[in-house]
């Protein structure tokens, strides 16, 4: 049995003896994803001082936050003294999160950068969710001092990193201010780290994932979001990137080839094994209410876990299989012991490698 870098590999010379594949030949790679990469995830240059100017920085800061499938399905209002984070429903994914929960915690996770962002240029920013027929999150902006926190200064580290870890545990202390920065209104954070407990979780995610993998509206939705080239993913500048998750670069037509070959469910389970025995630990961000408010609410805590795990050095993924297949989240629900309250998010985290990043859409693409 050839391995996947293989066929890849012997697909790609098959094709087109030129073709420069990433990680199959020795030929240069496209300068214009590394500059993208750098342009999008740069730190703050210089002091902004002017109010347009500095609202647009803040907007940036809060699209480097992470959202389900890279859609970045959301727009902002800017106001005087308020920015508004409202839902993009045109980039919604219906298939994966039919009851838009996982759309509206990525407004919670941009609604917690651009936070972190404001204090550390000297606001402070308080935000509250509008419900129907708005449905937004308003962000409210006062002067104060400022203060550039640990989180803040992990924004443009931050990344889930979807590969292996080294297995090591993390230590009480870690884990412990994990814990403080992933709770919130309504949201209390589990942390799984004896390894029976995160074999029974592992349980839950191929239960999941066995399911999503037998939806062919989930497989094509997913597809439709990847991006297997550099060139596709900086003309887009959104979906998941190919190289981010181990896959070489290669054209659209060549990777719905490979795509349709090799993702098959036992191959994504036993993915899925791995990384999760290769990890410290397992959190599940549970709330008390299952609305948009508190999905918005767990998208802010597990904002603030992802930063103050980038701070530690402690990468971290999703593994959402378990809350996003209806029919299994009450049950998982059950195992947890947490009775009628709502498991939000599962992420696995641990130390490991950074891997290629993906990109987010201009400032002028979001800003309505």
């Amino acid at each position: 049995m050839i391995t996947r870098r293989q066929f890849v590999c012997a697909t790609g010379a098959t094709i087109a003896a030129p073709l420069a594949v990433h990680g199959c030949s020795s030929g240069a790679r496209d300068d214009s994803y590394d500059q993208a990469v750098e342009r999008t995830w740069r730190g703050a240059e210089r002091p902004v001082s002017d109010r347009p100017s500095l609202q647009r920085e803040l907007v940036r800061y809060a699209t480097l936050a992470p959202s389900s499938h890279n859609t970045q399905c959301w727009k902002f209002a800017l106001q005087e003294r308020w920015i508004s984070i409202v839902p993009d429903y045109s980039r919604r994914c219906p298939a994966v999160d039919p009851d838009d929960h996982h759309l509206f915690v990525s407004l919670g996770c941009a609604a917690e950068n651009l936070i972190q962002a404001a204090r550390a240029h000297a606001l402070m920013g308080e935000a509250t969710f509008e419900g129907a027929p708005t449905e937004a999150v308003h962000i409210a902006l006062e002067p104060t001092k400022a203060l550039a926190s640990r989180l803040f200064a992990a924004i443009p580290q931050r990344q889930c990193t979807r590969s292996e870890f080294d297995g090591r545990p993390v230590s009480n202390e870690d884990l412990k201010l994990l814990e403080q920065a992933g709770t919130g209104d309504g949201m209390a954070l589990l942390l799984l780290t004896d390894k029976v407990a995160m074999e029974k979780a592992l349980e839950y995610v191929v239960q999941g994932n066995t399911t999503q993998m037998n939806d062919p509206a989930f497989v094509e939705e997913l597809k439709a979001w990847i991006r297997f080239g550099d060139a596709e993913a900086v003309r887009t500048g959104d979906g998941l990137f190919s190289r981010s998750t181990g896959n070489p670069s290669v054209p659209r037509w060549l990777g719905s080839l490979l795509f349709n070959a090799l993702f098959t469910t036992k191959g994504e389970n036993d993915k899925y094994a791995k990384r999760i025995r290769s990890s410290a630990g397992i959190a599940v961000f549970v709330s008390e209410g299952n609305n948009k408010a508190h999905w918005v609410e767990a998208g802010r805590c597990y904002e603030r876990f992802a930063l103050q795990a980038t701070a530690l050095g402690i990468r971290n993924a999703f593994l959402n299989q378990p809350v996003e297949v209806a029919r299994l989240r009450p049950q998982f629900a059950s195992h947890l012991g947490v009775g009628n309250r709502r498991p939000d998010l599962v992420v696995r985290f641990g130390r490991g490698p950074e891997m290629p990043r993906s990109l987010r859409r201009p400032v002028e693409a979001v800003i309505v």
